[in-house]
């Protein structure tokens, strides 16, 4: 089963950019994305919606709730 990093990894480089647009995109540092991608740590609510938006995907995807 997917992790919620690898999840995000795989969004990001099927879109074809880097941590540090996605960092700008949705207004958090590239250190956090990375820190995510790597499952240290986790988003916060309001910055999951915003992956959510920005990826076009659910919430319930990048939480592993659905495939």
């Amino acid at each position: 089963m997917e992790t919620f990093g690898e999840r995000l990894r795989n969004l990001r480089i099927d879109k074809g950019i880097g941590q540090v647009e996605l960092a700008k995109q949705i207004g958090v540092g590239k250190s956090i994305i990375s820190l995510w991608e790597l499952n240290t740590c986790e988003p916060s609510l309001s910055k999951l919606i915003a992956l959510s938006k920005f990826f076009n995907v659910s919430i319930d995807y990048l939480a592993g709730l659905e495939i």
